[in-house]
């Protein structure tokens, strides 16, 4: 049973890499089509070649370390705080709350995965809690 689950995971992980390499294409296609880049192309660029990164480290290792979704973390705070700054004099407060609340749970959510390690913390994992 856990070969054919293993299976599963490695031919869903095969359909993401194409899925990506094929989203990837089609994005560089729309900005020559266009002839313009904007910036949100290439933050959007960048989110696949983290999400190629993923999958070619889950698929040399069956395991999916967290570098790769705080990076992709990181350009979800830089995209929400340009989305606040560019729009926030036509929206109302709540929506900025909100906004600026998922901002303080992605930073809270990488804080977190990032002194998990920490000596302060001394949280010893057993390979069966990951």
């Amino acid at each position: 049973m856990d070969k054919f689950l293993k299976n599963i995971q490695l031919g869903g992980a095969v359909i993401i890499f194409f899925a990506t390499i094929f989203a990837f294409g089609l994005e560089v296609q729309k900005m020559v089509v266009q002839q313009s880049v904007a910036l949100a192309d290439l933050l959007l660029l960048f989110i696949y070649l983290e999400v190629l990164g993923i999958v070619a480290s889950y698929w040399g290792s069956q395991r999916i370390q967290l570098t790769y979704p705080l990076f992709i973390a990181i350009i979800a705070i830089t995209a929400i705080a340009r989305l606040i700054i560019l729009q926030s004099k036509d929206l109302d407060a709540i929506i900025l709350i909100y906004e600026s609340s998922a901002i303080l749970v992605i930073s809270i959510s990488i804080l977190i995965l990032r002194i998990r390690r920490s000596k302060l913390i001394q949280v010893a994992l057993d390979k069966n809690d990951l």
